[in-house]
């Protein structure tokens, strides 16, 4: 299966260009966050248009907030379901579903200063979820962290300053948090499917600040022990080239045919875009 994972930045009048790219990468699955309700219908008329006839959008509980407007989608082309996700303080930004036998988790993680611990509570309620279930299972999106990863290992999170020291306003429960997903999830079986490909010592930003360089690699893959990684690389043109602040992650991957839905077989791809 290949998968493509990308934050197209609420992008309105250069969305036809990012969904021209979208398709020609070919994905068996998409993963878009920074999707508006303005720009929702007219991505799953493009994908669904070109062989996607599968989609589904994260929607609030309740009536949608103005200060949100951002959601995540989710294109296959397999048929889906959406499971839930319990206890998410902005259920718009988390997407989960069931393809071809894969549970895929899209994620966009609010941002520091959200209000209300929205980012932290976001990373606890996916890292309980995520360590309750079976099966193969994958997150991937726009996590806003880690701040800085070594090579030797260890990450620092936006808890902490940029000498590693925790910020006492935001604490070790902060910091935890961030790591949940990407290191917090290890003892139940879950690789960074990047690091796995590429060690620990390969410094890659999936988001750079548009104006002084310099950024972080916020976009992830975070994939379960049933799950085989071929291929993983961010295509940075596609940022470069301004049609967001974020490069896409693209990925092939394959797991046993016993760990998939009865009666499925996948089939594996080493060709990326």
């Amino acid at each position: 299966m290949k998968l493509l994972s990308w934050n197209v930045a609420g992008k309105l009048r250069r969305l036809d260009e990012q969904a021209d790219l979208v398709l020609r990468a070919e994905a068996d699955v998409v993963c878009l966050q920074e999707v508006r309700a303005t720009s929702a219908p007219r991505w799953t008329a493009r994908l669904q248009e070109a062989g996607w006839p599968h989609t589904a959008v994260a929607r609030p509980r309740a009536q949608p907030v103005a200060s949100r407007p951002l959601s995540v989608l989710i294109a296959a082309r397999e048929a889906l379901e959406q499971t839930e996700v319990p206890a998410l303080p902005w259920p718009e930004r988390v997407l989960a579903v069931r393809t071809g036998g894969l549970e895929v988790v899209g994620v966009h993680s609010p941002i520091s200063p959200s209000p209300g611990l929205a980012k932290v509570l976001t990373h606890e309620a996916l890292h309980r979820y995520l360590s309750s279930g079976s099966g193969p299972r994958i997150v991937c999106g726009d996590l806003n962290t880690p701040r800085r990863e070594h090579p030797d290992g260890r990450v620092w999170t936006f808890a902490r300053d940029r000498y590693g020291r925790l910020r006492p306003e935001r604490g070790e429960r902060w910091d935890q948090a961030e790591l949940a997903l990407i290191r917090g999830l290890e003892p139940a079986g879950f690789r960074d499917a990047f690091r796995e490909m590429h060690g620990l010592a390969r410094r890659e930003l999936s988001w750079e600040w548009p104006q002084w360089g310099g950024g972080y690699r916020l976009d992830h893959l975070i994939v379960s022990r049933e799950v085989n990684v071929h291929a993983v690389t961010y295509l940075h043109e596609w940022r470069k080239v301004g049609l967001s602040d974020h490069s896409p992650l693209f990925a092939v991957l394959s797991w046993p045919a016993a760990a998939a839905e009865p009666g499925k077989r996948r089939r594996s791809s080493a060709e990326h875009p």
